[in-house]
């Protein structure tokens, strides 16, 4: 006991031999050519720099010994029936350039599939690559599907109505739901929304709603929203929480029940930097969860708006495979215990 490992000459160059050995592994497989799906989609972020970024693209796979078979998006374009075809072929590696919205539409048909997501951010939120870490320019995404890390992420499903669709960030009802679209369509220059946006804000009256937690029924509340996030970041880098996890198997529910409109702007504004504390905000996590309002409350998935008055949500364990950066951006930070019971602002 105490001994260093140099005390054993033969076991110290034991240890030498196996690393060498894993090294050279590694370049051979960084060597070896590996084909791609690549969804390119000219219209996100600014859709005049498409033809550069795509010639980039290229340029930057083909040093990396990436293959790719290249699909341009255009409206109308069904792009999960792209990626299953390219996963019935043998393709294992998904790579979607393009924003929030691409991302969206592709994961749904690699939910529980062995094929491997890839991002090169080039939308103009880029909020999920954000989360997973991804965040240099074109060059530096397209190394990280060769040595990025590969994880498997919680997927969120939300039922509303006849609607159904997955979601990588977050699900929400009520006002955030009625002024997401307008806050997306200032965030795309259009200012003339500015004022419907704080018109919609200002008649925003709160919903009674009856919540359900893993079969647990709630206590009614009282709420302007409801935001079930799955990722610590949405929309524009709007920081929900530190310690949101999208690999963790549970759905963080966050309801603004006791704060003035005055308060949800003050906090939309000073969480940037995180979770403001004392609120009026309650802090719960579910695998699964029923929600009804009355007045019916509109009901958003990923910035797509579903339906009004209820939704059900469950989460999906690890359901989706993703090339990450070394360094995540949406890591969990530390543990907090289930429990439908919590007092507010435990997190």
């Amino acid at each position: 006991m105490g001994e260093s490992v140099d005390a054993f000459p033969g076991l110290s160059r034991y240890g030498n031999d196996m690393k060498l050995h894993l090294s050279r592994k590694l370049k051979t497989v960084l060597r070896r050519p590996i084909r791609a799906k690549l969804i390119f989609n000219p219209g996100s972020g600014q859709p005049g720099e498409s033809p550069q970024q795509l010639v980039e693209i290229l340029s930057e796979m083909q040093k990396h010994q990436i293959v790719p078979e290249v699909f341009i998006v255009h409206p109308g374009s069904r792009l999960e029936s792209v990626a299953r075809r390219a996963i019935r072929s043998g393709i294992k590696l998904i790579v979607v350039a393009g924003g929030d919205g691409t991302i969206d539409a592709v994961a749904g048909a690699m939910i529980g599939k062995e094929a491997t997501l890839g991002i090169i951010p080039t939308g103009t939120r880029n909020n999920v690559a954000f989360n997973l870490g991804i965040t240099g320019n074109i060059a530096k995404s397209v190394a990280l599907l060769r040595r990025g890390r590969r994880l498997k992420i919680d997927v969120g499903r939300v039922h509303s109505g006849r609607s159904r669709r997955w979601f990588l960030e977050a699900a929400a009802l009520g006002l955030l739901s009625d002024v997401y679209p307008m806050a997306d369509d200032i965030g795309h220059g259009s200012l003339a929304k500015l004022g419907e946006l704080f018109s919609k804000f200002v008649s925003a009256a709160p919903s009674r709603l009856r919540v359900s937690l893993d079969g647990r029924q709630q206590p009614e509340t009282s709420a302007h929203m409801m935001v079930i996030a799955n990722m610590s970041y949405l929309g524009p880098h709007f920081r929900i929480s530190p310690n949101v996890s999208f690999r963790d198997g549970r759905l963080d529910v966050f309801t603004f029940s006791e704060m003035t409109k005055l308060n949800m702007i003050s906090y939309a504004v000073f969480s940037r930097g995180g979770l403001v504390e004392n609120a009026g905000i309650d802090h719960y996590r579910a695998n699964h969860l029923t929600i009804v309002s009355k007045p019916p409350m509109p009901v958003l998935a990923d910035g797509s708006l579903m339906g009004r008055g209820s939704l059900s949500v469950h989460v999906h364990r690890r359901a989706l495979a993703v090339m990450a950066g070394s360094e995540r951006t949406g890591r969990h930070i530390r543990a907090v215990k289930h429990d439908p019971r919590r007092t507010p602002n435990e997190s």
